[in-house]
């Protein structure tokens, strides 16, 4: 039944992503379009699987299922998966990215009626994949509402342990070891934090997975089901992050001894080809070197010296260990980072700012808690991954036996192919949060690990286990104090407590409200406003929208002036203080004079914990 739902969700969101891209070429792209797409989708599946969903609910052996989740390990994941999705239910969204860019171009398309290169100087709203955006938009076109979009991580995230499983037996570990660490490796923070909110780095890690997955089993079976599923999933697995791109080394060496496949079906091949291009992270690849000359988004583009690909390599090498083995409350996070800078050799710290483009790169700044938007596998999952290993290696026993599991050579090279990968993304990436970018890429390198002789006898040690629900129990502790979804009644003990620290409050304050951050400025908009100008350079904006299709909110350029905006329908604009003598090269006075505008109010407002609260200006042009 899985694999059946697992096929399901890949052509599914191939699907989506298709008719995405086809809505917006016949400037459809609203709520009509998008019943119009679904209904025609399900007619499919009804056509051609009419009996799918019987089947399905038939082949599910329940008590079977009962007596699986009657174990420990299983147990455990499913307690964790059940607060993970307690955690989307009682809380609105609040990724900051999701927010900032990707709801909002979301919003921006649905107003046109099509994709379209939004007038802004924030390019990650304009640059990035469309994928998880494609499988939104159907969510906020008919129901008006982000409330339901942490279903998309939920589901993604129910899909691991099986894929786990699958990828991790066929790559040459033993059952008992991958039936251990299936249950394990989705408690990575980066798994389990994101299972009940609308970040895009997990959507992405089942694709990955399936993608590799598919491929091998095609190998073995020649059904064309698994060999289409495997083209579809790699695709989509491109379009849902472009970091992901490295990825189709390891697919592409899956699928190269099965593609004589293709002769036995050429024309269906050849359909699902087409399909996948639309459904992959080509069409944004295409249109980032028409609109922008960049057709990565990420200015692969820029003059790189040998030299800098090494250091930049070797800034990352330092930081996968260093971001995944903190702990998830680190309250030393101060202590060390003002250690750091004043230790670190200037020499050093001078080459680090030059490759990389956040200070927090340069400086290895790490945060006081895992949270979302930083978190990489985590502590607990690194340190049993790097606790095994060494285990294993050493152990007397597992010396003086010859190697068991080592595989063919093709094996041995897909094992090692995600560490190649994950090489040449690193010579490239150069922001602070590389643990979570690489959400995809860790289930497809513990094979490397994994698979060495001795896994099999470690995890029966009573000592092993017991570090195991360790890291269950650390990873339920995070999700519950969680600043994004927080399981306990935290804003309840900040009204009745006035002795809380001023940080907590602050940090839990600021995500509280972050769904509805520009709350108080929609409140003093003119009734009936239908446009408002906005000037920022990265804010949680989608605020402003609500109610969705009530608005539209247009991006202000330094250099606009207010004749050219009167032409697109702007009189009232949100102007942050802080881009005056910063971003915009003049005061706040001298840009009113310009564009012969009046301040109609100052808003303060807190949408950082970090940076604490800022004035707005609502400004209306006379």
């Amino acid at each position: 039944m899985m694999s059946n739902m697992l096929l399901y969700w890949i052509w599914t969101c191939a699907y989506i992503n298709c008719a995405g891209w086809a809505l917006s070429a016949m400037h459809q792209l609203n709520a009509r379009g998008w019943a119009g797409a679904l209904l025609v989708w399900l007619a499919v599946l009804l056509v051609y699987h009419p009996k799918s969903a019987a089947q399905s609910a038939q082949q599910i052996r329940w008590q079977k299922f009962r007596r699986r989740f009657r174990r420990p390990l299983p147990l455990a994941f499913l307690a964790l998966t059940t607060m993970a999705f307690l955690g989307g239910v009682l809380h609105p969204p609040d990724n900051y990215d999701a927010m900032a860019y990707r709801i909002p171009r979301i919003l921006q398309w649905l107003a046109a009626g099509q994709w379209h290169w939004i007038h802004t100087t924030f390019p990650q709203i304009n640059n990035r994949s469309c994928g998880i955006e494609w499988v939104s938009a159907p969510f906020i076109a008919l129901l008006k509402s982000d409330r339901l979009l942490f279903l998309i991580n939920s589901i993604s995230f129910l899909f691991l342990p099986g894929l786990i499983f699958s990828v991790f037996t066929q790559l040459g570990m033993r059952r008992q070891v991958a039936w251990h660490w299936m249950w394990i490796v989705p408690t990575g923070y980066c798994y389990l934090l994101q299972a009940g909110s609308v970040a895009n780095d997990l959507f992405g890690a089942p694709f990955a997975l399936a993608a590799v997955g598919f491929a091998l089993r095609a190998k073995v079976t020649g059904r064309r089901g698994e060999f289409f599923a495997s083209i579809l999933a790699a695709a989509v697995m491109t379009s849902a992050k472009s970091s992901s791109v490295p990825l189709g080394l390891p697919w592409a060496i899956a699928i190269l001894p099965v593609l004589r496949l293709a002769m036995r079906w050429p024309v269906k091949t050849l359909s699902v080809c087409l399909l996948a291009v639309f459904a992959s992270a080509l069409p944004t690849i295409v249109l980032n070197q028409k609109f922008s000359s960049d057709w990565s988004g990420a200015d692969l583009s820029r003059a790189n010296t040998i030299s800098d690909l090494a250091w930049r390599a070797g800034a990352n090498t330092f930081l996968i260990p260093l971001q995944n083995l903190v702990p998830p409350v680190f309250p030393l996070a101060g202590a060390w980072n003002r250690g750091v800078e004043r230790l670190m050799p200037p020499a050093l710290s001078m080459h680090l700012h030059r490759v990389m483009a956040e200070r927090e790169a340069a400086e290895f700044t790490l945060p006081q808690m895992q949270i979302e938007e930083n978190a990489g596998l985590g502590f607990g999952v690194s340190l049993l991954v790097f606790t095994s290993f060494l285990a294993a290696k050493f152990r007397r026993q597992n010396q003086m036996r010859a190697p068991v599991n080592g595989g063919s050579a093709g094996q041995t090279l897909l094992r090692w192919s995600p560490v190649i990968s994950l090489l040449a993304l690193m010579t490239q990436y150069n922001l602070s949060d590389f643990c979570r970018i690489l959400t995809p890429y860790y289930a497809l390198l513990m094979p490397t690990i994994l698979t060495g002789p001795g896994q099999e006898a470690l995890v029966k040690k009573c000592w092993w286990r017991t570090l195991a629900f360790a890291v269950f129990a650390m990873a339920a502790g995070l999700l519950i104090v969680s600043p994004a979804r927080p399981l306990f009644p935290i804003m309840t003990i900040l009204q009745h407590e006035p002795g809380v620290p001023a940080r907590i409050r602050e940090v839990y304050t600021v995500y509280d409200q972050r769904n509805d951050a520009f709350a108080p400025v929609r409140a003093v908009l003119p009734p009936g406003l239908k446009v408002l100008g906005v000037v920022t350079p990265k804010d949680p904006e989608t605020s402003l929208w609500r109610p969705f299709g009530s608005r539209q909110i247009m991006h202000v350029f330094p250099e606009d002036t207010g004749t050219d905006l009167k032409r697109r329908g702007v009189q009232y604009i949100l102007v942050k203080g802080e881009v005056f003598g910063n971003w915009f090269r003049e005061s706040l006075d001298a840009w009113l004079k310009r564009m012969d505008a009046r301040v109609v109010k100052i808003i303060p407002l807190d949408l950082l914990a970090a940076t604490g609260p800022a004035d707005w200006y609502l400004v209306e042009l006379r």
